[in-house]
């Protein structure tokens, strides 16, 4: 397996996990493993974009989507409440 090739397969399978992840985070009534899912997703994307070779990118979008993002989005669970209730 060439290097070319590898690489794509880095990139299809990120991809798919960071859909994944981002289904989950939609789907989870749970604020926490939801914001958990956003940050996974937001992880996989860095990667792909490390992958891309977009390292100045990279660099942003690792502090403020992997890091500052979802500790402000916990600090506002923790107020608002975990679960989400169920419509009616």
């Amino acid at each position: 397996m060439d290097a070319a090739t590898l690489c794509l397969a880095m990139i299809g399978f990120a991809s798919l996990l960071s859909v994944f992840a981002t289904i989950m985070a939609v789907l989870d009534r749970d604020l926490l493993r939801a914001a958990l899912f956003s940050a996974l997703q937001s992880t996989l994307y860095a990667f792909l974009f490390y992958v891309l070779m977009a390292p100045d990118i990279v660099l942003v979008y690792v502090a403020v989507a992997v890091g500052i993002y979802p500790l402000l989005i916990v600090l506002l669970i923790k107020k608002v409440g975990r679960f989400e209730e169920v419509g009616r």
